[in-house]
């Protein structure tokens, strides 16, 4: 499956999972960016061109293309391995990759020109990032790349091939235009800016982190160009949702990208559907797609929503948020840990949550479940997560809660199973008391438990799946435990009721066992005839019970469907049960194993009569499955 459990207990809580907070970058997309779309300002006109030689290499855009191009191998932190491949961020790459396509042979030439002396790294508060270059003596170029709504911020020129002119509100209109075009299909879009200093000293001290700090101007930019990067969704990834969706388990998309183009991928894998988003009210559709500068207003003091500090109209929101909310886009690391306590605390949902960077971990931590990336992810995420997926695959999380459901259901299983036996073998000492001849041994319960009960309980951990497994809601652990009152109900006065009941009859029918029950005499004062029918009677009856554990084992190896549809998949459930019908055999008709066990050998027809039992059980289980799946099939076509 390409999913390393880390934690044992967390691959039973993945199945309980029904809130999926997920990265889109690497995790719902393929991490592989490739440049596609370049936006510049052209002979006074916005210009939109494919990152293909034939489109960017026209007399209108090359110029400005090619200025574009140098900003992006200029400012990028892609390295060269000895291999000759570039290496670090994909979307760093992308970049780089086309910008060596339009610069050519020229690349490491010009970077040699103008050598890096001051850097501002992206971070996710900023969005953006900044390298200053010398250009001459006393001259420095600044060049800005970074999320498009932050950099333009930054901006009050546009370029425009050589010329500078103003960044008017209306060129702002025509550019936020273009940019909107791109995101709606998807694109993840950056932004660039240049700013030229002269007359600076060239051992000037570079200082900063941002404009608030900078010992240099930052507020006068000329905007350069968009550059739209395409990320498609990761094979798979639209199939997974689906049955996530079905399995009653929302998928939540959590990113630093644009909500447009959060969006557009959103709706792309099935995270959104744009008809449902339409048909909600307007409150509850506002809701569906939310960014991080509505969270940081609404984001609580403390370290969830259970304090005093919490407000009424913080609540609101998040209440309102977890209901509603499909995507959470332009979001800090920080928002991302409030995200899992929201959907936990206010929700009541069992959160699992995805991530793959170092400020990651305290979300991977905080959430019931913590998904880390095995080849994209740091050392930092992989240690507070509990389930690696080695492969980066979001497909593996759909098998990995299949997995987990499955560990539970054989789980409830396997105990619906052993409890079935319990009321069978403790009524003949109740029955004692009332003067009935003993009808089982504690030696034979003790044969049961342990000769029978055990080792097919055990088996019960390689059952396959039913169809039905991911078609159900996940169980709340808080709220539904696995030992509950249905369950109970079932062993005890279901099938248990039932077992007993074929016991009895099945005891009672034996010869001279009535007589023996009227005469309500102890087993001392019994004839050796008299006691030779007892011992009858009690092989009887251990026989009997045996088959109704034999029924039971196959009625609960399915919880909705039909044996005679799902079949007998366990080879180790089929064994146990041929080597329980064999023990019990050589129980019966062994001499040394009946004086051990206080039995005799049963007449064909008296061994007949205990597969009553079996055939008992396993019908009446056969027509409550029936009439379960008859009913749920009735509410489904009246919900449609």
């Amino acid at each position: 499956k390409k999913v390393l459990v880390r934690k044992i207990d967390a691959i039973e809580t993945l199945g309980c999972v029904s809130v999926l907070c997920s990265d889109k970058t690497g995790t719902l997309t393929a991490g592989c960016m490739t440049a596609t779309d370049i936006v510049t300002l052209c002979e006074n006109e916005i210009h939109m061109c494919r990152c293909t030689a034939d489109e960017w290499q026209t007399p209108v855009a090359s110029a400005t293309v090619l200025h574009l191009a140098q900003c992006g191998l200029l400012n990028n932190t892609c390295r060269v391995n000895p291999e000759g491949q570039l290496t670090g961020n994909p979307t760093e790459v992308a970049i780089l990759e086309a910008c060596c396509r339009v610069m050519g042979d020229d690349r490491q030439e010009y970077q040699e020109q103008n050598p890096r002396v001051f850097e501002i790294p992206f971070n996710s508060e900023s969005k953006w990032m900044l390298t200053v270059h010398s250009v001459s003596p006393g001259v420095f170029r600044l060049i800005l790349k970074g999320a498009p709504e932050r950099v333009l911020a930054l901006c009050k020129h546009a370029a425009d091939q050589a010329d500078i002119c103003d960044l008017t509100d209306q060129r702002r209109g025509e550019i936020n235009t273009a940019l909107y075009r791109l995101m709606s299909g998807g694109r993840r879009v950056l932004c660039f800016a240049e700013m030229y200093l002269r007359d600076m000293p060239d051992d000037f001290d570079w200082k900063g982190t941002g404009p608030q700090d900078a010992n240099f101007p930052m507020d006068g930019f000329a905007w350069l160009g968009l550059v739209g990067l395409e990320d498609p969704p990761k094979e798979g990834v639209k199939e997974a949702v689906a049955i996530l969706d079905i399995a009653g388990c929302k998928t939540v998309m959590v990113t630093g990208d644009h909500p447009t183009t959060a969006q557009a991928i959103a709706e792309r894998i099935g995270v959104l559907d744009s008809a449902e988003m339409e048909a909600l009210p307007k409150e509850a559709r506002d809701f569906t797609v939310i960014t991080g500068a509505m969270l940081t207003e609404f984001v609580p003091e403390g370290d969830g929503f259970e304090g005093p500090e919490v407000t009424e109209e913080q609540l609101k929101f998040w209440r309102t948020a977890v209901q509603h909310a499909r995507v959470f886009a332009r979001v800090s690391p920080m928002h991302k840990r409030v995200i899992v306590r929201a959907y936990q605390q206010l929700g009541g949902a069992i959160c699992a949550m995805t991530g793959d960077g170092v400020n990651d971990a305290p979300a991977l931590k905080a959430a019931e479940v913590g998904v880390a990336m095995g080849i994209r992810g740091t050392e930092v995420a992989k240690e507070a997560a509990d389930i690696v997926l080695l492969d980066d695959k979001f497909s593996a999380i759909v098998s990995a809660m299949g997995q987990g459901r499955l560990c539970s259901e054989n789980l409830k299983k396997s105990i619906m199973y052993t409890l079935c036996s319990k009321i069978p073998q403790v009524m003949p000492t109740f029955a004692e008391l009332l003067g009935v001849p003993t009808a089982l041994t504690v030696a034979q319960v003790l044969l049961v438990d342990i000769g029978t009960d055990i080792w097919t309980a055990i088996a019960y951990a390689c059952q396959p799946a039913e169809n039905s497994l991911m078609r159900n809601k996940p169980r709340h652990p808080q709220k539904e435990h696995m030992v509950d009152g249905a369950l109970l109900v079932y062993s005890y006065g279901y099938v248990g009721v039932m077992q007993m009941i074929a016991c009895w009859c099945v005891f009672l029918s034996m010869p001279q066992m009535l007589a023996l029950t009227e005469m309500g005499r102890h087993a001392t004062s019994y004839s050796p005839m008299e006691l030779q029918a007892n011992y009858a009677g009690m092989a009887s009856y251990y026989w009997t019970l045996v088959l109704g554990q034999v029924g039971a084992a196959l009625a609960t190896t399915t919880t909705r469907s039909s044996l005679f549809t799902y079949g007998l998949p366990n080879k180790w459930l089929n064994l146990c049960i041929v080597l329980e019908i064999l023990l019990a055999l050589l129980v019966v008709y062994w001499g040394p194993a009946q004086r051990l066990f206080k039995t005799e050998s049963l007449t064909l027809h008296q061994a007949l009569m205990g597969t009553g039992s079996f055939v008992a059980i396993v019908m009446v289980e056969e027509c409550r499955k029936y009439f379960v799946r008859r009913s749920q099939k009735a509410k489904s076509q009246l919900l449609l």
